[in-house]
């Protein structure tokens, strides 16, 4: 209301509360104290109201609600869950798990006054392994899936603390950090947990404030680990860590589901790549590539099928089948016949079968960009710091934490030293007066009352009142001479603990050795292998070899030229000596993305790819897969991985005859199915042994007629594939080659006869010798025992080595 003179007027009104106070004496104000303005109505600009307003909700929802704390990685939910379930139920791993309701409603009533479904929500995600890297809650019952399901409702479900969850509660009680009041200020509630665990960047986190988001990636705890051990050794130069240095231990994040992280991302401004990775972990801010692993197999019939194994972070697979399934019906994806979820216990997969005129590869590609089978995430590492949301790069991350620890630290270190100093000061008034003890007793009787006694104690011995009242309490067993003693140990290590309190509270670089040292702890306790496999390329030049599903696998290969694949994994004892049965030449240990090379007697070579071998343990023929035929003999095997045959190395080959010859891996890679030679070798000779080494090994011969000779792989220059070779080993008449390997210098050589005489020797016994000499007696044989046919170097890169007559696994 606008008065004459142009003023606004406040309106009069009349509050029921003030009359009520006014009729009955101000006895409201009286009682309560008067609070100015109370019940005044103000005009007030509304466009600054609503600033205010909304500046206050907008803050709120970023501190309380939203964003992480960069100390803990926890937002306020997770922290009040996790102190709600240590603190007030003592729910730890080594306890029975607790319904799920009785957890949401103990954190509801004392420290988050929002709804229960959110609590119970924010509980069930951090007991999901598909959600994080590292759960902190050990679920039991149905706790939701990756393909969608939602968890059981609360009254279901139970849950305690994981294991791994003790590292963020450890300490807690030893004033490491502040605290607050909680939301009706009965109760307090940490601010931050003490955190040995950079749960931030193990666990990622992601949420939605206003104006702002964050967007955090999981990453492995032993690279993390690595990374914060490297800052703390530099951190007084901690400005000058780049992320270069940092990304030699952490590869780039990596999430719960495995897949697939393209490194470089297709930049659009111009001819260059993007490191998207290293984009993120400068600036806080960037796009990153997921995508999900998955292989060809093949069917009867000239038909092939793609085989998903492992899906982009939070990817909904039932969702994904049903955009499959909705894409090939619309025509969009031609040349589906079927699409099946294969997945059970044992692992994730999902089979796209297609018809025979279907490339796959080319079907793939089509899946990569119409489904989520090909995602981007963007990576945004905004945090609370110091309640302020910070975008941070890695560095920062992992400075700010090593500073929470710092300070973690000191403040325990200092509340344990109170604690000692305290516990010390009482210990050494019993002492004393155990000294006189006499002379207190008399005290005490004398006294009228305990007070008086405390009084006495304290004029008459000069005891502080703290000691003077221990004295008091202590029980007469004390007096014994064993507890006296009992005493003066407790006395002497209480001494020892403040000095070392004392040392490590003065030296700031014993606190970091420190942190250090619990990290290393962590890291061996729970630090497990990458899952995400991170590709140095961008995304669409994938081969398919990027595709193919990493195992280690044992390969048996047999003369006749018989293959054979099993996963390591999965054997058993009787599947690896049937294994070792069938391998009558070799069986060695592979991945399946290495390439197999098969030699032959005449030094000819072939190349093929692990995983084309049938991987139930079924043969398959040489001659299936390379221009080898079934009348061929297989003579030597080795197993090369695909960077390495591009990288250095070595393969050293032998003959029957004693002629030996050295190849670079280099040369070696442009080995492919061409019918090329390794090894000119003679008409009466034949190539046996085919060896890699790192350029700087000892290599070992042995003879039938049980000679044997020792000389450095560098005694032999490296020659061109179409080269003879030269002598290895002299050898007499009606002798030859029987074994060949390179010498492991704490190993044992073991040597076997025709009739089944062994000999075991230490390789200690066996001097280098220069090259094409007559070597030294190994296993003398004797009409008795028969010619050596066979010798095992112990231990050795290949799991079974055998001859015609001998085989051992």
């Amino acid at each position: 209301m606008s008065t004459a003179n142009g003023t606004d007027e406040q309106p009069q009104t009349t509050d029921p509360d003030e009359e009520m106070a006014h009729a009955n004496g101000q006895v409201n104000g009286q009682l309560n104290g008067h609070v100015e303005g109370v019940g005044e109505i103000r005009a007030v600009n509304i466009n600054h109201e609503m600033q205010t307003a909304y500046l206050d909700y907008a803050m709120s929802v970023i501190v309380a609600r939203a964003l992480p704390d960069v100390r803990d990685g926890l937002k306020p939910v997770h922290r009040r869950i996790l102190y709600s379930m240590y603190h007030d139920l003592g729910l730890t791993a080594d306890k029975p798990h607790k319904k799920s309701a009785r957890i949401v409603g103990e954190v509801l009533g004392k420290y988050h006054p929002h709804g229960d479904t959110a609590v119970y929500d924010a509980m069930v995600r951090m007991a999901q392994e598909f959600s994080l890297r590292y759960p902190l809650v050990d679920g039991q019952g149905n706790f939701g899936s990756i393909d969608g399901d939602n968890a059981a409702a609360m009254r279901y479900t139970e849950a305690r603390l994981a294991r791994i969850a003790n590292l963020m509660l450890d300490d807690l009680d030893k004033d490491t950090v502040d605290w607050q009041d909680n939301f009706d200020n009965s109760l307090r509630e940490p601010q931050v947990l003490p955190a040995a665990l950079p749960n931030l960047l193990i666990n990622g986190s992601n949420g939605i404030a206003v104006g702002m988001a964050t967007n955090i990636p999981p990453h492995n705890l032993s690279e993390v680990v690595d990374a914060l051990a490297y800052v703390i050794d530099h951190f007084d130069k901690v400005d000058e860590i780049t992320v270069e240095e940092l990304m030699r231990f952490i590869k780039g994040p990596d999430f719960p589901t495995g897949g697939i992280l393209y490194r470089f991302r297709e930049d659009s401004k111009g001819d260059e790549n993007t490191d998207a990775i290293a984009q993120g972990y400068a600036v806080g801010k960037s796009r990153l590539i997921l995508q999900a692993k998955a292989h060809f197999e093949e069917m009867s019939r000239n038909r092939s099928r793609i085989v998903v194994t492992e899906l982009p972070y939070q990817t909904n697979k039932t969702a994904l089948l049903e955009r499959i399934a909705t894409l090939a019906r619309d025509g969009k994806l031609e040349g589906i016949t079927d699409l099946r979820d294969e997945s059970d216990r044992t692992g994730m997969r999902i089979v796209v079968e297609m018809t025979r005129t279907v490339e796959p590869k080319q079907m793939l590609e089509r899946l990569f960009k119409y489904t989520p089978l090909q995602q981007t995430f963007g990576m945004q590492m905004l945090a609370l710091v110091e309640g302020e949301p910070r975008t941070l790069g890695l560095k920062r991350v992992l400075q700010l934490f090593v500073n929470h620890r710092q300070e973690v630290i000191r403040r325990r270190s200092e509340y344990e030293l109170a604690k000692a100093k305290a516990r010390a000061h009482i210990v050494e008034g019993l002492l004393r007066a155990l000294d006189i003890l006499d002379e207190v007793i008399a005290t005490i009787r004398s006294s009228r009352t305990v007070e008086t006694a405390r009084n006495n104690l304290v004029k008459n011995f000069q005891f502080t009142e703290i000691q003077a009242q221990a004295i008091l309490d202590m029980q007469l067993r004390r007096l014994a001479a064993l507890e006296r003693k009992k005493l003066q140990d407790e006395y002497k290590e209480l001494q020892t603990l403040i000095a070392h309190l004392e040392d490590l509270l003065a030296n700031p670089h014993k606190i970091l050795a420190l942190i250090k040292e619990d990290l290393l702890k962590i890291k061996e306790e729970y630090g497990d292998a990458r899952r995400t496999q991170i590709v140095e390329r961008t995304k669409g030049t994938l081969t398919s070899t990027d595709l193919l599903p990493e195992q280690d696998v044992w390969v048996a290969v047999s003369r006749d030229g018989d293959l054979r694949r099993q996963d390591v994994s999965s054997a058993s004892k009787t599947t690896a000596r049937q294994m070792g049965k069938k391998a009558d030449l070799t069986l060695i240990t592979a991945n399946t993305r290495d390439f197999l090379y098969l030699f032959g007697k005449d030094g000819q070579c072939r190349r093929l790819s692990i995983h084309e071998i049938p991987q139930d343990g079924s043969s398959r023929h040489a001659a299936d897969y390379t221009e080898f035929t079934r009348r061929d003999a297989i003579t030597a095997a080795v197993a090369l991985s695909r960077d390495l045959a591009d990288g250095a190395g070595y393969l050293f080959m032998a003959t029957a005859q004693g002629m030996v010859k050295r190849v670079t891996l280099a040369d070696f890679a442009n080995v492919a199915h061409a019918d090329p030679v390794v090894m000119n070798v003679d008409a009466r000779d034949r190539l046996g042994w085919v060896l890699q080494t790192n350029g700087n090994q000892d290599v070992i011969l042995v003879t039938k007629n049980g000679q044997s000779i020792r000389f450095n792989e560098e005694d032999v220059r490296s020659m061109g594939l179409a080269a003879g070779g030269v002598g290895g080993m002299k050898l007499k008449k009606n002798d030859e080659i029987v074994y060949a390997s390179v010498v492991e210098p704490t190993g044992e050589l073991l040597t076997m006869t025709e009739q089944g005489y062994t000999k075991r020797s230490s390789l200690e016994e066996y001097s280098t010798q220069g090259r094409n000499g007559g070597g030294i007696v190994t296993h003398k044989p004797t009409s008795r025992t028969g010619p050596v046919v066979a010798a095992l170097m112990l231990p050795g890169r290949a799991l079974v080595q055998a001859a015609d007559e001998w085989l051992t696994v």
